[in-house]
């Protein structure tokens, strides 16, 4: 029983190791610098380990994704759950920890919001991770504005996000040029959608 146990927690410690791997991997060199092989020699593993984790780079890649999302997931609930923080600010926050993903991780963040591949268990898991993330997201748009409205201002709140990420990541959202940060154009964006709702 002992050996069974010392077995799964070694492969359990194998795979978090791939996985930080790829992952830092994927931070440095985008997806094209994710390979098995690759991911394997910086884990200091067996050439033949990550076959037994993931059967392909794709699998590999979706798992991280939906690791990333259930993360995510994670600190917008415990946002959420504050009770002392105003609506508009727990959105606020939970863009920001968003934004802050796309601005210090740009590939993990496009690999985020990409349609999984891989292996099928994987993907139903990444769907699942994506799902939960959208469904915090959600609550906490309904609360500012009221679920009949949440799906609407959410697909605006998004969308607008994903644009003032993309420009700042970019360089293209100069204070110098444009007089506004990221975290006011958020501000502003929250606060009309809050003024919209209010007046139906």
């Amino acid at each position: 029983m002992i050996g069974m146990v010392s077995r799964v927690e070694s492969a359990a410690a194998t795979r978090r190791a791939l996985l930080d791997a790829a992952a830092d991997l994927l931070d440095v060199g985008g997806p094209d610098a994710v390979t098995l092989r690759a991911v394997g020699a910086r884990a200091g593993v067996t050439r033949g380990a990550p076959y037994r984790h993931f059967p392909d780079k794709d699998s590999l890649l979706t798992t991280i994704a939906a690791e990333a999302l259930d993360q995510l997931a994670d600190q917008v609930q415990v946002v959420r759950a504050d009770s002392r923080v105003p609506p508009a600010d727990t959105l606020q926050r939970a863009l920001d920890a968003l934004m802050t993903i796309g601005r210090r991780q740009p590939h993990l963040y496009r690999l985020m919001f990409a349609s999984p591949v891989g292996a099928a268990a994987t993907v139903h898991a990444a769907v699942q991770a994506a799902d939960r993330a959208m469904d915090e997201f959600l609550t906490i748009v309904g609360d500012l504005v009221g679920a009949q409205h949440a799906r609407r201002f959410a697909a605006l709140l998004l969308t607008s996000a994903h644009g003032i990420t993309d420009m700042q990541v970019n360089g293209h959202l100069s204070a110098d040029k444009w007089h506004i940060t990221a975290e006011e154009l958020v501000s502003t964006l929250v606060s009309m959608i809050h003024r919209q709702a209010r007046n139906g």
